[in-house]
């Protein structure tokens, strides 16, 4: 429901029709940053991009360990189970042991990918981008990157979370 609700308006928005520019309006005022941002109110500085990706770095790291952990006392998946896990596994809908550990092994690389991501990202905007005093971004996309950066780790473990928490 969350990431219908977030792409829903920029999906409409797309649309090219002058009956739907309120909407247009609506999507431009509150996505907009820096030099394209039409108002002052309701603005944070563009600096906090770093919060980002310090929550990402934490959440994803705390996800990263307690699934890493789950996986290690599951045991690696060798090379002889997961060539036992093919087309005949995938076909009879598999719910095999070696099943599930490939799905617990791919979200700890899911995670490991989206580490990495946040890590460098966490940096870049601590040392390399230099924000201007007067550059905003509106509060909305704010919140909205907040809650991006702790959906997105989520949602690549989800369909083992239940069983790691």
């Amino acid at each position: 429901a969350f990431w219908l609700a977030s792409i829903l308006p920029m999906a409409i928005d797309l649309i090219p029709s002058s009956k739907l520019s309120s909407i247009h309006e609506f999507v431009l005022g509150y996505s907009g940053r820096g030099k394209i941002l039409q108002s002052q109110k309701s603005t944070v500085p563009q600096k906090f991009f770093a919060h980002f990706y310090v929550l990402g770095v934490a959440w994803t790291t705390l996800l990263l360990a307690t699934t890493c952990m789950y996986a290690c006392k599951m045991g690696p998946l060798s090379s002889e189970e997961f060539q036992l896990f093919d087309v005949p596994s995938r076909l009879t809908g598999g719910g095999s042991q070696v099943e599930h550990r490939f799905k617990v092994w791919r979200a700890v690389f899911l995670l490991l990918l989206m580490e990495t991501h946040v890590l460098r990202r966490l940096i870049e905007s601590i040392y390399v981008f230099k924000y201007s005093s007067s550059a905003r971004m509106n509060i909305i996309c704010y919140v909205g990157g907040l809650f991006f950066y702790i959906g997105v780790p989520l949602s690549l473990c989800v369909n083992i979370a239940p069983e790691v928490a």
